[in-house]
């Protein structure tokens, strides 16, 4: 089954989040109507400063008030995935896959390991080894130690089998934006970037057809 790779460059978070949800409401009609044509799409793109706020989250991991916020040149939604808070901006792979998994023989929590395991593995090629923390969905560095670092966030939809939401892979970020959050909740682990690893600046580009490549390949 094909995969589109589809890049919505860099793009407000409500405007993007719109596109996301007509783009969902679609294909659950389709799905409903047992209409054929339901694309698989990979969307990615990246986003002015914004933080999110998952539907279960504590509105207490946000650590910045709303004129801090303005300050910043940064805003502030609490939306309906799951996962807590979260930061997105510009240098940030975001991901909307947009996938039927029904289709593709997956359940949610083998998608979110497909993700997982995309990046884990395109991280390896640049010399950057991750891996998974139990009971917590995304992919670290040194995970198991006191300098566990999360690389990629995930958070993610389904309903009738159709995605949305994603992940949010940090290659160029500005990580100064996460010391104004908890990030997804956690107080004693911190946030990284293959920037930050690989001393210097990354192809934003190739790396988004390179993960795109690693995640067709799972399937």
């Amino acid at each position: 089954m094909q995969l589109n790779l589809e890049d919505w460059g860099l793009v407000p978070y409500d405007v993007a989040l719109r596109k996301q949800e007509d783009v969902f409401n679609r294909k659950v009609e389709q799905k409903l109507l047992s209409q054929s044509g339901i694309t698989q799409d990979f969307i990615v793109c990246q986003h002015p400063h914004v933080y999110t706020l998952g539907k279960h989250g504590k509105s207490a991991n946000l650590l910045a008030n709303e004129e801090f916020l303005k300050k910043i040149n940064a805003t502030f939604h609490h939306i309906n995935r799951g996962g807590d808070i979260t930061y997105h901006g510009p240098g940030q792979i975001v991901g909307y896959p947009s996938l039927d998994i029904d289709a593709l023989g997956l359940s949610l929590r083998t998608y979110i390991e497909a993700v997982e395991e995309s990046v884990i593995r395109l991280m390896k090629d640049y010399s950057i080894n991750c891996e998974r923390l139990k009971g917590a969905t995304g992919v670290w560095i040194d995970a198991h130690s006191s300098k566990a670092r999360k690389i990629c966030a995930i958070g993610v939809k389904a309903s009738r089998g159709i995605t949305m939401h994603g992940f949010a892979l940090n290659v160029n970020t500005d990580l100064t934006y996460f010391n104004y959050i908890n990030p997804c909740g956690f107080t004693d682990k911190g946030v990284t970037s293959m920037k930050q690893e690989l001393g210097g600046e990354i192809d934003i580009s190739l790396v988004e057809k390179q993960l795109f490549e690693k995640f067709t390949s799972l399937l």
